[in-house]
């Protein structure tokens, strides 16, 4: 933006006011003026503006537009009346800004701990083919919402245009309690279910109610990258665990060396490797938990949509007062604007976190609660999903067959009996994230494995492919684009080294 030039004392008095509908009102014009002269010096403090009658006369504007300009800036604090007229008060000058330094650093005045909240690779929009994470849009039963919000807004009256309970709409508690314990063997009542802003939210609060700055956290290695940010913003230390076939792995000496506060994992469909954390691992963790007074965070974020046999319970529910926060989300379910997710809390915690979390939370999205618990009551809900997983089988399947025909490169498939994405591993000559980049240009966005690591080895090298919201006959030619990127990334690797 080009400065404007200052005008001199004088220059405030001769210099007539522009006139026509873009140039603004004259009040607002002579505000601007005077407000900026003052700020740049031009009116130095103590000196003395025009009366309104002389201001008026020489700038051929209404008295009432000086008088009322004058009054303005007086509310502001930049000019005092006083009987002898009108003055400039003296400000405190601004400090200027520091120089900028030849290197990219924390902002001063910023956390520190923002520095290490970074995206690891482009945003990438909502429409691109092969996004992790995003549903089958298209397919959302629209109609049926709408419905739900116009019966839930006709039915709250105007009651429900205010706060609301900070914990969420009791009616979509005790909705989400019940579906709960039916579908994914979670034990609860009502009273331990909180509404947050998707499951992110919910993650957060976690941190925030659970942990002190410099405990130790636990995550997944690969594994989400929104619990990193939410344990980086709480000042965490975070240790990565890895994971095999069977999820986390966690050893003694894990637990003697870095005894952790909070421990973050997606047992029931690992994000992103796709793998069922086993019963004797799930057992295991929560009785060490329980020994070393460690809270478990279970994320259950898609696993409403198993593919083959029977669903993989919760691990929240496997044994009484497990020392687990089971967090779950609609995002998937439904559709990601949505923003509601929730959160289980344990019995023997509610009564020491509830009073904090109602400060901390505020009621809001109301229509949206009450709607969704009448989708899940009228039993909308449910025969959503169940199209929805014929659905995301039928072009998981389309997709695994168009990876078996048409990626000639050397591969493995991971995953792929729930949820809404594939992952794909790759030799580590074919470089993931050469690989992602080049496919956002043809609006293409899977995201590359190796972002998912925070200590990447050799072997978190691959893609991750979603295929909730692309049609199953895009697969082939998009496999066949990802096949010809990949043998290029490969030349251009060898090409570097």
């Amino acid at each position: 933006m080009v400065p404007r030039p200052s005008l001199s004392p004088a220059a405030l008095l001769d210099t007539p006011l522009a006139k026509g509908r873009e140039a603004g009102s004259m009040q607002r014009q002579l505000y601007d003026r005077l407000k900026r002269a003052i700020l740049d010096g031009s009116l130095a403090p103590g000196s003395r503006l025009p009366g309104s009658r002389a201001l008026a006369e020489s700038l051929a504007i209404s008295r009432n537009t000086v008088t009322a300009t004058y009054e303005h800036l007086a509310a502001e604090g930049y000019v005092q009346p006083d009987r002898q007229g009108t003055r400039v008060i003296e400000l405190s000058s601004p400090a200027l800004p520091p120089r900028r330094a030849g290197k990219a650093g924390a902002v001063p005045g910023t956390a520190l701990r923002l520095s290490k909240i970074k995206p690891a690779v482009s945003r990438a929009d909502a429409d691109m083919a092969l996004r992790p994470g995003v549903p089958a849009l298209s397919h959302f039963p629209a109609a049926a919402w709408r419905r739900a919000l116009d019966r839930a807004i006709r039915a709250a009256g105007p009651a429900a245009l205010g706060y609301g309970d900070p914990l969420g709409e009791p009616p979509l508690r005790a909705a989400i309690a019940r579906h709960l314990s039916i579908a994914r063997g979670v034990r609860c009542e009502p009273h331990q279910v909180v509404i947050c802003e998707g499951a992110q939210e919910a993650i957060s609060l976690c941190v925030r109610l659970l942990s002190n700055p410099g405990e130790t956290g636990w995550v997944e290695d690969p594994g989400y990258r929104g619990v990193k940010a939410a344990m980086h913003a709480g000042d965490m230390r975070i240790v990565p665990l890895r994971v095999d076939s069977e999820g986390l792995c966690v050893s003694e000496r894990d637990w003697v060396r870095h005894p952790p506060r909070l421990i973050y994992t997606t047992p029931s469909h690992q994000y992103p490797g796709g793998a069922v954390l086993g019963i004797s691992r799930r057992l295991a963790l929560i009785a060490q938990a329980r020994a070393h007074g460690a809270w478990i965070i279970e994320d259950d974020y898609d696993s409403e949509f198993r593919h083959t046999g029977e669903p993989i319970g919760a691990m929240q529910g496997l044994v009484e007062e497990a020392p687990v926060l089971y967090v779950g989300t609609f995002s998937k379910t439904m559709f990601p604007s949505l923003r509601l997710g929730f959160l289980v809390v344990p019995t023997r915690l509610m009564p020491a976190v509830q009073a904090s979390m109602e400060e901390m939370l505020r009621g809001g999205h109301r229509h949206e609660q009450l709607a969704m618990a009448d989708f899940i009551e009228s039993g909308q809900f449910s025969r959503h999903l169940g199209r929805m997983r014929r659905l995301y089988r039928d072009r998981q399947q389309a997709l695994r067959l168009a990876l078996q025909r048409h990626l000639q490169v050397p591969h493995e498939i991971e995953g792929g009996y729930c949820g809404l994405h594939l992952t794909v591993r790759l030799p580590a000559r074919f470089e993931d994230r050469r690989i992602a980049a080049e496919a956002l240009r043809h609006r293409i966005a899977p995201s590359p494995l190796s972002a998912f690591a925070m200590q990447p080895q050799p072997s978190d090298n691959g893609l991750v492919l979603g295929y909730g919201n692309t049609p199953a006959e895009l697969f082939e030619p998009l496999v066949k684009r990802l096949s010809m990127l990949a043998r290029a990334a490969d030349v251009a690797g060898q090409k570097a080294s």
